[in-house]
């Protein structure tokens, strides 16, 4: 028999509060440091917009449109070829640089420029996907890129700055229609070519170069053959055409084209990945060249 005495139920003791336990500083300090990072992230990809947003402000100008089909003739000391202007079925036509004329691997052209912007080439032109050509390239196959809308941006090796030569390549380097290469003998530093425009630079800072690429680079009022591929998966990027730096002999075809063979659909849209343009061919004689047109806008440079 239970006496009469309550029991006492058993109780836990109760927790003991220290009152010399401080703030919990690790965790405010791992707290702090991760806001701090989350700060220095957001700094880090504004500014980046910010800069890319202001260099994008900067090219705008250079863009080219229906109201501004060759920006490019703004930028000081740039040379344009004679022209009559683009219109909305075609581009300009280019006095002193006639298209879809083709020469044979073994010819020569006589160009007018060094490096040449325009005029007779070879039938296959060279890959101008983003290439930096670690050797100069034949001038016949590289004038081909320029028809198909590609910006050829040239350096003299014995003069450019190791840093511009990596400025150059990173510009180029996996940019469709863009291609970088040596050119032995070069008057300036740097020179870029696109169909019947050239600009000569001493430094690959200079703000034209990016000017220039933003206004000719498959610009559709510029280049002659409109869509035209720059893939060339048959041109050998590491052992190309060799340059030739010799003066071109009696036998170069002229920039009339005489002795060329004139590709009578090649100015259409390319339809294929063609490794030569696989085209309608006639020869071009003395007697028998393609029309020039009037020239209306004075060259400038």
């Amino acid at each position: 028999m239970a006496s009469g005495k309550s029991t006492k139920k058993s109780r836990s003791p109760a927790p003991v509060v220290s009152r010399r336990q401080g703030l919990p500083w690790l965790t405010i300090g791992a707290v702090v440091a991760v806001v701090a990072l989350a700060a220095g992230i957001f700094i880090v990809v504004f500014n980046k917009s910010q800069e890319k947003n202001a260099a994008a402000d900067a090219l705008a100008p250079w863009t080219p449109s229906v109201d501004n089909p060759d920006p490019s003739v703004n930028i000081p000391g740039i040379y344009v070829g004679a022209n009559t202007p683009a219109t909305a079925d075609g581009p300009a036509s280019y006095v002193d640089y006639k298209a879809a004329i083709h020469i044979n691997a073994d010819q020569r052209v006589a160009y007018n420029r060094y490096p040449p912007v325009g005029g007779p080439h070879d039938g296959t032109w060279a890959n101008c996907t983003g290439i930096v050509y670690a050797t100069a390239v034949r001038n016949e196959n590289m004038v081909h890129t320029l028809e198909h809308g590609a910006v050829w941006i040239t350096y003299n090796p014995d003069t450019i700055a190791d840093g511009d030569l990596a400025t150059l390549t990173s510009l180029v380097q996996g940019q469709p229609y863009t291609t970088l290469s040596p050119y032995p003998g070069l008057d300036s530093p740097i020179s870029l070519q696109a169909w019947a425009h050239q600009l000569k630079v001493d430094s690959a800072s200079d703000e034209r170069v990016k000017q220039f690429i933003t206004a000719l680079r498959q610009n559709r009022w510029v280049y002659p053959e409109t869509g035209a591929t720059c893939q060339q998966p048959s041109f050998d990027v590491t052992n190309p055409p060799a340059f030739d730096p010799t003066p071109p002999g009696a036998d170069a075809i002229p920039m009339s084209g005489t002795g060329g063979v004139v590709n009578s659909t090649e100015m259409s849209v390319a339809s294929s990945d063609q490794s030569v343009d696989g085209t309608a061919s006639v020869p071009v004689t003395t007697a028998e060249q393609p029309a020039t047109a009037a020239a209306t806008t004075p060259s400038a440079g």
